[in-house]
């Protein structure tokens, strides 16, 4: 059994083209979908929230690192909950 827990990636990034689609890319190779996607720019940064209601708990760590890898990516912070414990 794996634990889902509801997450919430919050992403200070450099302005730059190409930036957001970039933010997704950590989600797309694990297979997974945010429920929601947030970004704003203010002045020279960027601040995206990414939202995810069920997600396995032993990806947090792996997609928030990959979140802060991401070019331009100044900071990440995470914020999560447990939901439930899927069945096997």
């Amino acid at each position: 059994m794996s634990d889902l827990v509801a997450v919430r990636f919050v992403v200070t990034a450099e302005a730059s083209p190409g930036l957001l689609p970039r933010l997704l890319q950590p989600l797309a190779k694990r297979d997974l979908t945010a429920d929601a996607f947030h970004a704003v720019r203010e002045g020279e940064l960027v601040q995206a929230e990414v939202l995810l209601q069920a997600m396995p708990a032993e990806m947090v760590h792996l997609v928030a690192g990959n979140l802060g890898q991401v070019v331009g990516v100044v900071s990440v912070r995470t914020e999560h909950r447990q939901t439930f414990r899927a069945a096997a």
